[in-house]
């Protein structure tokens, strides 16, 4: 009993509420893989999961991210998950968030962060209040550019001169969004010194540097989940 008390953890999943993709006339948001991947990677360790978003409420999903070609065995468990399904559609207000009634914060990605997670005061703060009281923040994705604008304790950019992925300026070239996004993140990082780090396309890439955990891409989203708990473990 003890060990498992000492295993639970409390862990704050952030999610976009922004829902169109720059001026293509096109909807976005969340990436649901990358949000139910680390999801049930937190269930299945038996830490308690809670969901905010900036507008509170059903956060976006982006309509593509349903498609047959990118289910996997993660979306298709949430499809069948009416209470995880409860739970999204009744995600906290960002502003409503202590950082002091968790142990570490997960966003996943989705175009959706580009927009809002990343400017947003609230979020901000989050991310430094987390880094400040010793506690690990992990992103995957597009969701790495919610740390762009965050600064560390002693002021500095917070991914200067850290180990850092998230989504890569070819991959954004691939999917045709690279001239509809309101910048490329692999760019972002590089101007505020990170030690941007990633694989060729696709390829599943997470690295971890400090409290610091990105992954690169939808299909880094269980390995960087992956290593969020086993930051707990070591």
């Amino acid at each position: 009993m003890t060990t498992q008390a000492n295993n639970h953890k409390r862990i704050l999943m952030v999610l976009t509420s922004h829902d169109k993709l720059g001026d293509s006339g096109h909807k976005t948001g969340f990436w649901v893989e990358e949000f139910a991947a680390p999801f049930y990677a937190f269930v299945d360790a038996g830490w308690e999961i809670t969901l905010a978003s900036p507008l509170g409420g059903h956060p976006p999903i982006d309509p593509n991210s349903e498609l047959a070609d990118f289910q996997t065995d993660a979306t298709r468990r949430f499809d069948q998950d009416n209470a995880a399904k409860n739970l999204l559609a009744n995600t906290k207000k960002l502003t409503d968030i202590n950082s002091n009634d968790f142990d570490g914060v997960f966003y996943p990605g989705g175009h959706g962060p580009l927009w809002d997670l990343y400017a947003l005061p609230a979020s901000i703060e989050l991310v430094e209040t987390f880094i400040a009281q010793n506690k690990p923040v992990a992103a995957v994705c597009h969701a790495t550019a919610v740390l762009l604008n965050a600064k560390d304790p002693q002021g500095k950019d917070l991914v200067a001169q850290k180990a850092i992925t998230g989504f890569s300026n070819s991959e954004e070239h691939a999917v045709q969004l690279a001239d509809v996004v309101p910048y490329l993140l692999e760019d972002e990082l590089v101007k505020r010194h990170a030690d941007y780090q990633k694989v060729a396309d696709w390829h599943p890439f997470s690295v971890q540097d400090g409290l610091i955990i990105t992954g690169q891409n939808p299909a880094s989203s269980e390995i960087t989940a992956q290593k969020l708990i086993a930051h707990f473990q070591s």
